[in-house]
């Protein structure tokens, strides 16, 4: 009860703090700067009614979401759309994916602001994708009758921890779920831990997804511009803890002296930047994608300053890696290069992807390395060894393919659920 009391106490304090934030990050990021009403429960004009909702916190979630989306509308075929977010990416994301759909801020967790999003839109039933446990929310959808599901949902050890020393403020909430679909054996018996009454192992969506026909067209266009040149792309470099990931692989970088071309995306757009002005620095002769030109043939880095292309530039890749592992936030999604048949590195830090992880290297769809030099070795000797590359994409089409259906799975546990009820 006295987190529960402490819970309410803060959320009355902290929307002066929120919103000193959300300034702070539109420095850097103006978007933060739009919708705020949204995100602090204004009544909401024209709100889609009876809709499908599903809440993405940002871009990875947003695009797993996908496929779970298109299962759904089997079943429910005449059901708007209504997709929250948190970050100005993920809302992009949600908006390019989807013309059709409302799309718009989830509010943040203060009783007043998520009751009045739910009495505003009055959803047939929501469904929060991966790990998004907000008591208020749920609390007050069990309130309005509004059947509310966790799908995709995953708990690493490490976010377990932390769930179990607030277990008096989780524990009742997870309670109150209609169904977890989780990821793994794991990751369900984790959500057990913390209170998840209903579970059920269904797959990640992630193996789901397929690069869209307009990214296939836009790796052929990124090709051309680049030529015939070995391309080692480098996706979703993290800032992480004051350790920035693309100025570590761009260090390692120097030592190389192929004519291969190294594409840097930041995970963030405020870092398109600094990893830009990161190999100037070092002496590297760089080019952005924004500025739409032919990449030079002396070129030696590409930024990829640019959102909503990640398939592109795994498809026109050589060799990929993906961020967020040579640091300790426990990686980005790797299983997005693997599907596009690309021989892919990560670092040691996998705890957000450590299903998916372990699978890929034990059956050689990737490869897991240490630090910045040991990928640089693994990156040169995947460039030297034609058969080594073409072996880690017949292993990559096996392993997604052993994979999918989550999407299948959840589309149809979470419709069952809801004829049960009726």
């Amino acid at each position: 009860m006295l987190l529960q009391w402490l819970y309410q106490f803060l959320w009355q304090i902290a929307p002066f703090f929120l919103r000193r934030y959300l300034r702070r990050r539109s420095k850097q990021l103006p978007a933060y700067a739009e919708h705020w009403h949204e995100r602090f429960g204004s009544p909401y004009a024209n709100p889609v009614r009876d809709a499908i909702w599903i809440h993405a916190v940002s871009v990875g979630e947003t695009r797993a979401a996908a496929p779970l989306i298109a299962e759904l509308r089997h079943y429910f075929p005449n059901a708007p759309l209504l997709l929250t977010q948190t970050t100005p990416t993920g809302r992009a994301t949600a908006e390019s994916l989807y013309s059709d759909a409302q799309c718009r801020y989830l509010p943040y967790d203060k009783h007043q602001y998520v009751s009045q999003f739910l009495q505003d839109h009055r959803p047939r039933f929501g469904i929060l994708m991966e790990t998004e446990i907000w008591p208020n929310l749920i609390r007050a959808c069990r309130t309005q009758n509004t059947p509310l599901f966790l799908a995709n949902a995953r708990l690493s050890e490490k976010s377990q921890q932390g769930y179990l020393k607030i277990l008096g403020l989780v524990r009742p909430a997870m309670q109150q779920l209609s169904l977890c679909c989780a990821q793994t054996e794991n990751d369900a018996a984790r959500l057990k831990s913390i209170g998840a009454q209903h579970v059920l192992v269904c797959g990640n969506s992630k193996y789901d997804i397929a690069p869209p026909d307009a990214m296939h067209t836009l790796a052929h266009t990124f090709r051309q511009r680049i030529g015939s040149r070995p391309v080692v792309v480098c996706a979703s470099t993290r800032f992480y803890h004051k350790q920035d990931e693309a100025q570590l692989l761009l260090n390692a970088w120097q030592t190389y002296h192929g004519n291969a071309l190294l594409v840097i995306i930041p995970r963030h757009p405020e870092r398109f930047q600094a990893a830009f002005d990161a190999a100037v620095n070092l002496g590297f002769k760089t080019q952005k994608r924004s500025d739409n030109q032919a990449v030079r043939s002396d070129t030696q880095v590409w930024i990829g300053d640019s959102m909503g292309e990640l398939f592109a530039y795994y498809l026109c890749a050589d060799v990929a890696f993906v961020g967020g592992s040579l640091v300790d936030s426990g990686s980005q999604n790797m299983i997005e290069p693997i599907a596009c048949g690309v021989p892919t590195l990560f670092g040691m830090s996998t705890y957000h992807f450590a299903h998916a992880a372990a699978y890929a290297v034990d059956c050689g769809a990737a490869q897991q390395v240490r630090h910045a030099e040991d990928w640089l070795q693994a990156v040169q000797f995947l460039l030297t060894d034609t058969a080594a590359r073409q072996q880690m994409r017949i292993q990559a089409a096996s392993f997604i393919l052993a994979h999918r259906g989550a999407s299948r799975r959840m589309a149809e546990a979470i419709t069952q659920h809801l004829n049960k009820q009726q």
